[in-house]
């Protein structure tokens, strides 16, 4: 695995990508989701087990399945937790959700670069549509591999190979993006290039740690990454 690098500016490049098979992970990467998610935990551990849980925690968890991460913090109350997050979650999805600047500009032109493009998460199947749809990125995204798609989840590189396959893509000429460590182990497990990004939930000494191909602090730095 080459060091992290430090994604700023473009650099030169032949006209062909470096990745002509890219995959994003969803919430905090292609989506602002944070905000709704974190409240959407927090509605659910008052409601059933009256208090809040730790939002680094909570932003540690994100990028991983729901049921999965309420059984890691009280599995006796697991299915309830999971009742209150998907009905508070539901209810305040377009309020909450927010496009990133240059997110759909980004998606644009992989594609007019001859990209393919994928999204790989771990939410549902109907929230992931409903928050492409919001955002306006659903006809940007051909290929959609959600929790419903794999019986193992990320760091499991099993949906990241998925979506790379329902491309037609190679791994080792693929890229897989997001803001979270699950995310760039997934990446590394399939053989790809796993990107971090710093404007979602994961942080910069914890992307690191986990000795990404690269991190990009902005949307602006992972196009020049990716377009270069």
């Amino acid at each position: 695995m080459s060091s992290t690098q430090e994604v700023s500016q473009a650099s030169p490049g032949a006209d062909a990508l470096r990745w002509p098979t890219v995959v994003f992970d969803l919430d905090g990467t292609l989506v602002d989701t944070i905000n709704l998610i974190v409240s959407s935990y927090q509605h659910a551990f008052r409601s059933v087990l009256g208090h809040e849980e730790d939002e680094a925690r909570i932003r540690a968890w994100i990028g991983q399945p729901l049921l999965r991460c309420f059984q890691e913090a009280s599995a006796p109350h697991a299915d309830a937790l999971f009742a209150a997050y998907t009905a508070w979650n539901e209810a305040n999805t377009e309020r909450l959700v927010r496009p990133y600047a240059g997110i759909a500009e980004l998606l644009t032109d992989l594609a007019g670069r001859g990209a393919r493009v994928a999204v790989a998460t771990s939410k549902r199947r109907p929230p992931a549509q409903w928050a492409l749809a919001l955002t306006g990125l659903t006809d940007l995204v051909p290929v959609l591999v959600t929790m419903e798609d794999t019986a193992v989840h990320k760091p499991d590189p099993t949906p990241v190979l998925l979506a790379v396959e329902r491309l037609g893509g190679e791994p080792g000429r693929a890229a897989y993006i997001g803001d979270a460590v699950v995310d760039v182990r997934a990446a590394q497990a399939a053989g790809m290039a796993g990107i971090g990004v710093l404007w979602g939930a994961g942080t910069d000494g914890d992307l690191r740690a986990a000795q990404p191909h690269a991190v990009a602090p902005d949307v602006a730095a992972l196009r020049a990454l990716l377009l270069s």
